[in-house]
């Protein structure tokens, strides 16, 4: 929103009120965003008085929300049914096999039982993972019959209160090896342009718990043929228009092979750290896009910067955090996540949640990067006590 208020009006339309939000805005209008059509209304009227350039939404429940008003009123957008295919990750494994692009096999079931017959149809290890969910809530790793009873019980438990559930809420799918990527990329009618690629760094298996990302302004994979070509294909498969996206892939031994696309930027500050590392403002390339503009997005430097969420070694509610005073040379910054009282709980009991800081590096390599957040933790200091946990 900073981004885009240094160069247009921004009006908020949200269910409350605004808050931090107000520094950026020319104004706001109160509505059920999970209601689509009283938001186009809203939009609508809200056009009749002053001129509308374009919609952008940084919440992804409500991204389809915003593909609908954009298309009332004719501006620039992502395209409905291909941001629902995005949302709906069955609806998008449909869309993707249908084109023959490369991803797991995947299967929705409404049962254990279903989900029995699938993991040993696909072959162990599978993944199981909510169809309609994000930040890796609910996605774990199953390797033999005897762990899938658990993991499907937790895929089946996982849910977002503003989400809807379908009865065949579970995915069960191909585990993919190899390392696992994010790309962020501009679709403008249609035609794909990699932005930059994350490389992430995973933890608490058996689940997909995010920890860092890498982001290098200079990473190969921009110009890797295999993996522009999978972009495109999966974009023209889902149908998706003008928008920015963030796809996850796997970097198998077979090729490049998508675990899901995301009409919006990627979260985890990704898009802050690949401004640091490429003076890309991807705020404003959004801004711009929808709006109808030439988007900036050539690099105007080039190099690596990273970051890293700190997590404790066991569940834990925070009595103090602390943080020295100066930063290590190639730490961008230390940030404070959390304060006394807050309940710092690991995956699988709750996911992200269990994160008390972060730290963000630069350099020119990403070994300058690491060895920058090892100086950077040392100044960090959380205090807590483990939570009593009753007895059976």
């Amino acid at each position: 929103m900073k981004s885009a208020a240094s160069s247009y009006d921004l009006w908020l339309f949200a269910p409350n009120e605004p808050s931090w939000e107000s520094p950026y805005l020319k104004g706001n209008t109160v509505v059920d965003t999970l209601d689509a059509r009283a938001t186009a209304e809203s939009a609508v009227r809200l056009g009749e008085s002053v001129p509308i350039a374009g919609v952008l939404c940084y919440d992804e429940i409500r991204v389809p929300v915003a593909a609908f008003v954009a298309e009332v009123l004719r501006l620039p957008g992502a395209n409905i049914q291909g941001v629902r295919a995005c949302r709906d990750k069955h609806l998008g494994r449909e869309a993707l096999a249908a084109a023959g692009v490369a991803q797991p096999a995947s299967r929705a079931v409404a049962s254990l039982e279903q989900a029995r017959e699938e993991a040993q149809a696909i072959g162990y290890p599978v993944v199981l993972k909510p169809r309609a969910l994000a930040a890796s809530v609910g996605v774990v790793r199953v390797d033999g019959a005897d762990a899938l009873e658990t993991a499907y019980r937790e895929a089946s438990e996982a849910r977002f209160d503003e989400v809807p559930r379908d009865d065949a809420w579970v995915l069960v799918e191909e585990y993919l090896d190899g390392p696992e990527i994010s790309v962020e990329s501009m679709c403008r009618g249609g035609r794909v342009t990699p932005l930059f690629v994350a490389r992430k760094s995973l933890g608490f298996p058996p689940q997909f718990e995010e920890v860092g990302h890498t982001v290098s302004a200079a990473d190969p994979l921009l110009d890797d043929e295999t993996v522009r070509r999978v972009l495109q294909e999966t974009h023209t498969a889902l149908g998706l228009d003008t928008l920015v996206t963030h796809t996850e892939l796997r970097l198998t031994r077979t090729g490049p092979r998508v675990v899901e696309v995301n009409a919006r930027l990627g979260g985890d500050l990704i898009p802050y750290v690949a401004q640091l590392a490429t003076g890309v403002d991807y705020g404003m390339v959004v801004a711009d896009l929808v709006a109808g503009a030439e988007p900036t997005v050539a690099p105007t430097w080039s190099g690596v910067a990273h970051v890293q969420f700190l997590y404790p070694d066991q569940d834990l509610d925070v009595t103090s955090l602390t943080v020295d005073d100066g930063l290590p040379p190639g730490v961008h910054e230390i940030v404070p996540m959390v304060g006394p009282g807050r309940r710092l709980r690991l995956p699988p009991r709750d996911h992200v949640g269990g994160r008390y800081a972060y730290v963000i590096t630069t350099g020119e390599t990403t070994e300058q990067c690491i060895e920058a957040v090892e100086s950077a933790t040392r100044l960090v200091h959380l205090a807590g006590v483990a939570p009593v946990r009753p007895v059976a």
